[in-house]
C-alpha cells in the first residue's frame, strides 16, 4: 500500500495549520530482527495498577507478560518510517478544521460490478465537491454477522465478503482516514467463542457470563440494572452440561463478554491493534458503557469499565498514539462526557448524544432559549479532546442525553412531535421502569412533515438550517450518510423487517443517486446546492478549529448565534441560524463580539452588513443561516 497526501484547503491562520494527513503503512508480516518495544517503567507501572484493580494482583502479575507481548508484536509491523513520523506527532495538532466524518454502512451504495465497499470508495472519489469536504469515513461494523446490521459479529478480525475484503478497507484509507468499530460488550451467539464454550471448550470457559438458574439474578438486582433494551437480560442456551443462562444486553443473538476473564480483554486488545494495522486512525467503542456487568450494581458506567478504557487508552499511547478512541454512550450528558476521563487518560472523542434531541427540540419549539444555555457551558476538559457532533446515526435519534437538560414535559412533547412525523420510538428498561430511549427515523423526516405542501426548496432551507447547528459548534462533525443526501424514512423496510431501526438503514443504489443529481428540481440536487458549500465554508476557516474559542450570544430566541474564533484569535466568525419560518432581525453589539469592525461579511449568503453605532443588525430569512466575518480580517486572508 503506497503512501498518499490527502488534499485539501490549507489553513489561513498561523499556528494552527497542521500538516497533510497521509497514510503510513504497516508491514504485511512483524519484523523481529528489529528490537522489540521497549516499555517504560513508569508505563508497565500504570498497566500493572489497571489490570491490578480488575482482578487482583496475582492475575495482575500473570496476565502482564501476554499484554506485553501482543504490544510487542504489533511493534514488529511498523516500519522506520512509521516510526519516524509517530515522532512528529502532537496531541493538540490531532483534530482541526479540516475533519469531518461521513458514517454509513459498508453497503448503503450499491452499483452493479463492484463489490459495496468498492462501491462505497469509488463514490467517495467521485463525487462532486464531497472529496474535498470528508475526510475521514465511518465504516460501521463491517465483520461477518448474524444480526443488527453488523452489531451481532461472529469474527471480528474477518471482513464479511458479502461486502469485500480487507484490501477494499485498506484502499479506502489511502484516501480518507477512517474508523472502526471495536464491538467490545458483546458477540454473536453464533460466533465460534459462544458455540466452544457451550461445547465445553476448557480454552473458552467464562467467556461469557453465565448462570445455571435464572433465579441466581434476584428480582431486586434485575430491577436496578440499566440496560437500553426491554428484551430478556438473561437467554436461556443448551449446552454440553444442561441448560444456561447467558447475560444478553442487546438480544438473545448478542452475549455480553466476561471481562471477568483477563484472556477477553486480552483477546479484545489484539484485535484493536489488528484494526490500526489495517488502518483505523478512530476506533469507536460501541456500546462501552455495559462493558463490566456487576450484579447488585446499575451495570453501567462501573469503576471497571472505566478502568479497561484507560487501560486501552494507555496501549494506544504506547503505542499508537495517533489512534483516537471514541466513546459511543447513548446516556445522560454528565455521565456522557465522564468518558473523557480527566482529559488525558480516558477517550479523546465523545459522541455529543445531548445534541440532536436539542436541536429537535430547538426546531420544534422554535426557540433556541435551551439549546443555547446548554450550548454556552458545553466545554472540552483539554485540548487534546473534542466532541463528536451529529444529528443523526443507524438508530436514529437518541434522547437520553437530555434527560437532565430538558423538562420531562419537554421530552415527551419532543417524542409527540416526532410520531406525528412518522418515527418509531424504542423503549428501554431501568430503575425508573419503561422509558424511550431514542427516536427511529431519518433526520430529513423528523425535521419536515410529509404531504406539508410546502416547497421542497423551503424544506430544504430547514433542513440545512437545522444541520448547520453542529457545524458551528466546536468539534469534529459527523454526518451520517443518509442524514448528507436527505433520505426520508423507509417506513416498508420497517415492515419487511419488523426492526424499527430499518427505518433510517436503506440500501440506496448508485444509478438512482446519479439520476437525482442530474435533475436540478430534485431534493438532492437542492441539498447539494445548499448543504455541500456549507460544509465547503466550515473546513476552510480555522475559526472552526475544535481547540478555538466558543462563545454563544443571546442575541434573539429566534436565532441560535454562536461566536467561533480561531486559536490564535486572528479570525472570527460569527455564526446566525434562524430556527423559525419567519424573517427576524437581530442586534449584535460588538463589544459582545470582541471586535470593533464595522463591516463584515456573509461567507455563506454572499453579502455584506455593516454596523452602525457599535451594533450589528442583520436580517434574516426564515431559516436563514448566516456565517460572518470581518472585512478586514478576510482580506488579510487574501493578502497571505
Amino acid at each position: 500500500m503506497k503512501e498518499k497526501d490527502t488534499e485539501g484547503p490549507v489553513s489561513s491562520c498561523s499556528g494552527t495549520a497542521t500538516r497533510k494527513w497521509r497514510r503510513v503503512p504497516h508491514r504485511e508480516e512483524p519484523d523481529f530482527t528489529r528490537p522489540l518495544l521497549s516499555i517504560p517503567r513508569e508505563a508497565e507501572e500504570r498497566i500493572l495498577g489497571r489490570l491490578s484493580l480488575l482482578y487482583g494482583g496475582d492475575e495482575a502479575r500473570k496476565w502482564l507478560p501476554e499484554l506485553e507481548r501482543i504490544l510487542k508484536v504489533y511493534h514488529a509491523y511498523k516500519t522506520p518510517t512509521f516510526e519516524e513520523a509517530e515522532k512528529d506527532f502532537n496531541p493538540e495538532e490531532r483534530f482541526s478544521e479540516k475533519d469531518m466524518i461521513l458514517i454509513t454502512y459498508g453497503d448503503l451504495v450499491r452499483s452493479e460490478g463492484r463489490s459495496p465497499l468498492a462501491t462505497l470508495a469509488y463514490f467517495m472519489e467521485t463525487a462532486d465537491r464531497l472529496r474535498g469536504v470528508i475526510n475521514t469515513i465511518h465504516i460501521l461494523p463491517f465483520f461477518p454477522y448474524t444480526s443488527d446490521r453488523g452489531f451481532s459479529v461472529t469474527d471480528f478480525k474477518k471482513v464479511d465478503p458479502n461486502l469485500g475484503s480487507w484490501t477494499d478497507v485498506e484502499e479506502i484509507g489511502r484516501r480518507f482516514k477512517l474508523m472502526f468499530d471495536g464491538v467490545l460488550n458483546h458477540v454473536s451467539a453464533n460466533s465460534p467463542q459462544i458455540q466452544e464454550m457451550l461445547h465445553g471448550n476448557p480454552e473458552y470457559r467464562d467467556v461469557a457470563i453465565v448462570f445455571r438458574s435464572p433465579d441466581e439474578l434476584t428480582p431486586e438486582q434485575r430491577k436496578i440494572i440499566v440496560r437500553p433494551r426491554t428484551s430478556k437480560l438473561l437467554t436461556e442456551f443448551q449446552s454440553i452440561d444442561g441448560p444456561v443462562w447467558l447475560w444478553t444486553t442487546f438480544s438473545a443473538d448478542q452475549v455480553d463478554l466476561n471481562y471477568r476473564n483477563p484472556k477477553v480483554l486480552m483477546q479484545m486488545v489484539e484485535t484493536l491493534l489488528l484494526y490500526v494495522r489495517k488502518g483505523a486512525d478512530i476506533i469507536r467503542l460501541d456500546a462501552v458503557t455495559y462493558l463490566w456487568a456487576e450484579p447488585g450494581t446499575p451495570s453501567v458506567h462501573l469503576t471497571e469499565t472505566h478502568e479497561i478504557i484507560k487501560l486501552i487508552r494507555d496501549v494506544l499511547d504506547l503505542v499508537a498514539p495517533h489512534v483516537v478512541l471514541l466513546t459511543e454512550t447513548n446516556v445522560p450528558h454528565e455521565e456522557n462526557i465522564s468518558y473523557f476521563g480527566n482529559g488525558s487518560d480516558e477517550a479523546q472523542m465523545v459522541y455529543n448524544f445531548a445534541l440532536p434531541p436539542m436541536v429537535l427540540h430547538t426546531f420544534y419549539s422554535e426557540d433556541t432559549t435551551a439549546l443555547s444555555r446548554w450550548a454556552n457551558d458545553l466545554s472540552a476538559p483539554s485540548h487534546t479532546t473534542t466532541f463528536l457532533n451529529f444529528l443523526d446515526s443507524h438508530d436514529g435519534v437518541g434522547v437520553m442525553g437530555v434527560k437532565n437538560i430538558l423538562k420531562k414535559e419537554e421530552i415527551d412533547r419532543l417524542i409527540r412531535r416526532a410520531k406525528e412525523h412518522g418515527a418509531f420510538i424504542s423503549y428501554k428498561s431501568g430503575k425508573d421502569g419503561k422509558e424511550p430511549y431514542e427516536i427511529n427515523t431519518t433526520w430529513w423526516s423528523v425535521i419536515n412533515m410529509d404531504n406539508s405542501g410546502e416547497e421542497i426548496s423551503f424544506q430544504v432551507r430547514r433542513f440545512v438550517a437545522s444541520r448547520s447547528i453542529p457545524l458551528v459548534l466546536s468539534g469534529v462533525p459527523g454526518i451520517y450518510f443518509h442524514g448528507l443526501i436527505g433520505t426520508s424514512s423507509d417506513i416498508h423496510g420497517v415492515l419487511e423487517s419488523r426492526s424499527k431501526r430499518d427505518i433510517n438503514r436503506r440500501v440506496i443504489y448508485e444509478k438512482e443517486l446519479l439520476a437525482e443529481v442530474d435533475n436540478p428540481a430534485s431534493k438532492l440536487s437542492h441539498i447539494r446546492r445548499q448543504l455541500v458549500r456549507i460544509l465547503e465554508i466550515r473546513v476552510r476557516f480555522c475559526a472552526f478549529h475544535p481547540n478555538g474559542l466558543q462563545k454563544v450570544l443571546m442575541a434573539s430566541h429566534r436565532v441560535f448565534t454562536v461566536l467561533r474564533v480561531s486559536p490564535d484569535a486572528r479570525q472570527h466568525i460569527l455564526t446566525m441560524t434562524n430556527v423559525t419560518n419567519r424573517a427576524v432581525k437581530v442586534d449584535v453589539p460588538l463589544e459582545e463580539v470582541g471586535v470593533s469592525w464595522k463591516n463584515w461579511y456573509d461567507l455563506i449568503g454572499k453579502r455584506g452588513w455593516r454596523a452602525k453605532d457599535k451594533v450589528l443588525s442583520v436580517l434574516l430569512q426564515p431559516y436563514d443561516v448566516a456565517w460572518l466575518i470581518p472585512f478586514a480580517e478576510l482580506e488579510e486572508m487574501i493578502k497571505s
